[in-house]
């Protein structure tokens, strides 16, 4: 995807006086708690499309997308079948391995998974006291958390959708998140994904 006209400054909506990760995690728990009401939100997100380029909402920035309405539709259909999930509960030790990663890879213009030493997020997390049982999403270039996440649920021209595989995994039970700037994509946010709070795999249930 590909922003056209002039990046607004970040904006200074209630939702993102706060932390901006915060209001990531925050804005992913609305859509989990509530994937129909959210479908109904994409159904007039999917109204603002001439051809493959939307208008996003609030502002006069355009967005031109790789697969149009049709990654809307699926999005929608995919909603439409997605039962409610628990609210995943913040992780501090995740957010602070985000934002290693965001200091690595900004001033850089670099992206991907992998840290300049090679780093995993799973080792980035461990670096932080953790474990390594975590996984990674990374958006380049969306400034809000409510287009953060939206370009994570419609995951446009990405086949599998494994961004929204990832937030819709009821394994998840924490998440933690960090924005910051990126020197060719301006803006970067990633979020870490874990069972637990640290990285660690949940114990699992005793047997009767």
């Amino acid at each position: 995807m590909l922003m056209l006209g002039a990046l607004a400054a970040l904006p200074a909506s209630a939702q993102e006086r706060g932390e901006p990760g915060e209001a990531i995690v925050a804005e992913m728990n609305r859509v989990r708690v509530d994937p129909r009401g959210y479908a109904r939100e994409l159904r007039a997100y999917r109204m603002r499309f001439e051809g493959k380029v939307v208008t996003l909402p609030g502002r006069d920035q355009r967005l031109l997308t790789d697969e149009g309405v049709a990654a809307v539709d699926e999005a929608i259909r995919f909603l439409e079948r997605q039962p409610p999930l628990p609210r995943l509960l913040p992780s501090e030790i995740f957010a602070r391995a985000a934002r290693d990663h965001i200091r690595d890879q900004g001033g850089k213009g670099a992206t991907g998974h992998r840290g300049s030493d090679g780093s995993t997020p799973g080792v980035r997390v461990e670096r932080r006291g953790g474990k390594i049982y975590v996984a990674e999403s990374i958006t380049y270039g969306p400034e809000r958390a409510d287009d953060v996440v939206r370009q994570l649920i419609i995951d446009d021209a990405v086949p599998a959708r494994g961004h929204r595989k990832m937030m819709f995994d009821p394994r998840w039970r924490h998440a933690g998140a960090a924005c910051g700037t990126h020197r060719t994509y301006r803006r970067m946010c990633v979020i870490e994904f874990g069972e637990t709070a640290n990285g660690d795999i949940r114990p699992s249930p005793p047997r009767e």
